[in-house]
């Protein structure tokens, strides 16, 4: 399969998290806060998007002029382990090269406050990836916030399902700007620059 990256193709950037006003402070929601910036930043709104169980916002991300870059940026609404279908649905509508889609999502194995960005590979037990990579393969953009593991003998489903601590809270608006920033940095210079400036 080819993961090259043309410039001119669409990016489809994928918030994960579960929908509904109980989800939304959680820690398996920080893909749909840093979806949420990212829509503020543009300036839009999210509408639903039709039969793909979705919401999107259609926009440009970047300076003005062939530099910026189109994308369509989307909350599965179909909750976490269900997200493959909504997003191949949208890959397929906007046809967006398949190196060009970039899913946002907490990560357990990264200490909280901490980004990785890569290309493809393993899901690492997130159902989100999970059912991205059923959906489509492995080969799309990942920007991966660290959240940590839970403590003690907490059972990992319910730290994910919990919301953020009052400690983390204080720095989560950073946390949430810092990925945003790096997202735009991937579309805008390329995984290698975003890496260099962002993976910690």
């Amino acid at each position: 399969m080819d993961v090259t990256t043309p410039a001119s193709g669409p990016w489809l950037i994928v918030g994960l998290g579960n929908p509904g006003p109980e989800y939304a402070m959680n820690r398996h929601n920080v893909g749909f806060m840093v979806a949420d910036l990212l829509a503020e930043r543009i300036g839009g709104k999210f509408k639903r998007a039709g039969k793909a169980q979705a919401q999107v916002l259609e926009g440009r991300i970047g300076p003005a002029g062939p530099a910026s870059r189109r994308v369509v940026l989307a909350k599965p609404m179909s909750y976490m382990n269900l997200s493959g279908g909504p997003v191949n649905a949208l890959r397929d509508f906007y046809k967006v090269p398949q190196a060009n889609v970039v899913a946002v999502h907490d990560e357990l194995d990264i200490d909280y406050g901490t980004l990785r960005l890569k290309l493809g590979g393993g899901d690492n037990g997130h159902n989100g990836l999970k059912s991205m990579t059923k959906a489509m393969g492995p080969d799309y953009h990942r920007v991966r916030c660290g959240i940590g593991r839970p403590p003690g003998r907490m059972q990992v489903a319910d730290f994910v399902l919990k919301d953020f601590s009052s400690a983390e809270r204080k720095d989560l608006d950073w946390f949430v700007d810092r990925a945003a920033d790096a997202v735009e940095c991937l579309l805008a210079e390329g995984l290698e620059r975003a890496q260099g400036a962002y993976n910690s």
